[in-house]
């Protein structure tokens, strides 16, 4: 399974890829052809919809692509979703709520947030509370998996909640679409956001926006800003068979085509869902034979991204530790949680339990060197 590359990476994306996916950016394409628009553009928007819920609900959904980063993605759905008279309330508990705040408050959209601590669960009691008490509240954001830490977000428990109040959930899946099962029908998604280069398996340069057909056509003439401008972007892609309204990213779009071909060869969301769960469980034991504690409980993992604390012997900097295990062939992330010193260690992307397996045995290697240093 695996391909002669210089290091793994180990992170929540970009990711390491397939060579196949790789290989699908050696062609240049046109953008103003059926060969790419239809055969390519079109094909994607409509299998991820046949991802994101069954085929009862699919005529009820759409799918945008847009240039970009996730988080242009992200911004994307903000600054058109909610008009100037709208409130969003953010639920944050890691720096990708927080930067759903940060966005609003840029795009001087009236927006509160139910804040937590990085390791915390949001709870449906104090999102009932808030949703009761505020009733200017028009749309409600989450996180689904939180790669601040790896925590996967009670998202069944809180979108019950939301839809009760009928408030427009916009749902950031970044890091799980593709990897975890998930219905956006059957939770009341009006907006799910994700990007090329997650659990698809793709590379970067473009994100993805699964959505309500009539809450997104109600959106006309609300965007903030004109490249990511949502609805425009969809009426685009609408009227023109697959058209992108400036400059499409094709190489990178033709990975994702590759990437979807594959995900489906391996069995769909479920078995990925399974080698992703296989993945992370045998990180954490083998870490934690190796003296690591990781950061949350298990009941709060996701199977995407695990956080450990980090050693706290006196010959330990992250840094160098970084170099150790890349120098060995692998490349894991740093920490990102504001009250505890730990690392991050991804197990998404075209990564097999081998790779696991050898990860294991260099962190082996690194650690007596480390203390000895």
């Amino acid at each position: 399974m695996r391909q002669n590359e210089a290091y793994l990476l180990l992170t929540p994306g970009p990711l390491t890829t397939s060579n196949r996916v790789k290989a699908t950016m050696l062609k240049d394409w046109c953008t103003w052809d059926d060969e790419y628009n239809a055969g390519v553009v079109q094909d994607i928007r409509q299998r991820l919809v046949a991802i994101a819920t069954t085929e009862k609900h699919q005529h009820d959904y759409t799918c945008v692509l847009m240039q970009g980063s996730g988080t242009a993605s992200v911004e994307s759905v903000i600054g058109t979703a909610l008009g100037n008279k709208d409130k969003l309330l953010v639920i944050n508990n890691g720096a990708y709520g927080a930067r759903m705040t940060e966005i609003a408050d840029y795009l001087g959209i009236d927006n509160t947030s139910l804040d937590y601590v990085e390791t915390q669960m949001p709870t449906t009691i104090e999102l009932e509370q808030v949703l009761s008490s505020d009733p200017d509240i028009t749309h409600v954001a989450l996180v689904h998996c939180e790669t601040t830490t790896g925590m996967l977000n009670p998202v069944e428990a809180l979108a019950k909640i939301i839809k009760k109040h009928n408030k427009v959930l916009i749902l950031d899946a970044m890091s799980s679409f593709g990897g975890l099962a998930l219905d956006v029908a059957e939770l009341g998604v009006d907006f799910l956001i994700s990007s090329a280069n997650k659990c698809i398996q793709g590379v970067p340069g473009f994100g993805f926006i699964i959505a309500k057909t009539r809450q997104l056509a109600a959106c006309e003439g609300r965007a903030r800003s004109l490249s990511l401008d949502l609805y425009a972007q969809w009426r685009c892609m609408e009227d023109n068979n697959g058209k992108w309204r400036f400059t499409s990213p094709t190489h990178t779009v033709r990975a994702f085509q590759q990437a979807l071909n594959e995900l489906d060869e391996e069995g769909g969301v479920p078995a990925r869902a399974k080698r992703y769960r296989e993945n992370q469980a045998l990180l954490v034991s083998g870490m934690e034979r190796l003296g690591f504690k990781p950061l949350l409980p298990t009941r709060q993992q996701s199977p995407i991204i695990s956080s450990f604390h980090s050693p706290t012997h006196p010959g330990y900097c992250f840094s160098d530790f970084y170099e150790h295990l890349k120098r060995q062939g692998f490349v894991i992330y740093p920490g990102k949680v504001s009250n505890a010193d730990c690392f991050r260690i991804g197990n998404i992307g075209h990564i097999f339990i081998e790779d696991i397996q050898r990860l294991l045995e260099a962190m082996k290697i690194s650690l007596p060197e480390l203390a000895n240093a």
